[in-house]
């Protein structure tokens, strides 16, 4: 049983769900805009961005997503957008003031990028016959994979934010130092697990349609 069906959520609220965050990022790219606040607008700009990959793998690739991933896409960068955006009226944004927000985040946007490697390689198995990938190499795949990236990362934000630090400018990913870096890495680490270990509950159909996608390409 999928975690929506403990939760009772029909598909119809999870579309909801997705078009309200959706709406209240465009108001906070407004707020980004009316502040003149760079970090604001740029990673607010791009989770709304990456709210249109569903509709887009829909139309142009066939490929339709679940309602619930959908809605976990969209809740993985609105709490990003809300996190640096904080509360109006302080002072600091919800990654500098609630000790555990940045966990939250990184373990939601690690499990996307489980998901997108699981997806990858469940349907490169099943679509080619000269291709077999036992489930203990495709834990470890995930694993390794987001790992990866979670380093590469970590590279990206701790650079940016020495540019901004030596130019003077406001920065639009902050690096709070080492001990900060090793427990993103542990929390996208809590994230790919998740998925190595529920992905087949939750991605086969969205395996299926890149499946079938495959086949287009290469029949």
């Amino acid at each position: 049983m999928r975690i929506r069906d403990y939760l009772g959520i029909t598909p119809r609220r999870q579309r909801q769900a997705s078009r309200v965050m959706t709406l209240a990022m465009v108001g906070i790219l407004a707020i980004g805009i009316e502040r003149g606040s760079t970090g604001v607008i740029v990673n607010t700009g791009v989770g709304l961005l990456v709210t249109q990959l569903p509709p887009l793998l829909e139309r142009d690739f066939g490929i339709a997503l679940d309602p619930a991933l959908t809605l976990w896409i969209t809740t993985a960068v609105f709490l990003h957008a809300v996190g640096v955006l904080g509360l109006p009226w302080s002072e600091t944004n919800f990654y500098a003031g609630i000790w555990w927000w940045d966990h939250v985040t990184h373990a939601l946007s690690s499990s996307l990028v489980a998901a997108v490697g699981y997806t990858t390689v469940r349907a490169l198995d099943r679509h080619s016959d000269e291709i077999h990938l036992p489930p203990r190499f495709v834990f470890v795949f995930i694993l390794l994979f987001v790992l990866a990236f979670g380093v590469v990362w970590e590279v990206i934000e701790f650079t940016i934010t020495l540019v901004a630090e030596a130019t003077g400018n406001a920065t639009i990913l902050t690096q709070y130092g080492l001990e900060d870096t090793m427990l993103d890495l542990v929390f996208d680490t809590i994230g790919a697990v998740v998925v190595a270990i529920w992905g087949t509950a939750h991605l086969t159909d969205v395996v299926g349609y890149v499946e079938e996608w495959l086949e287009t390409r290469t029949g």
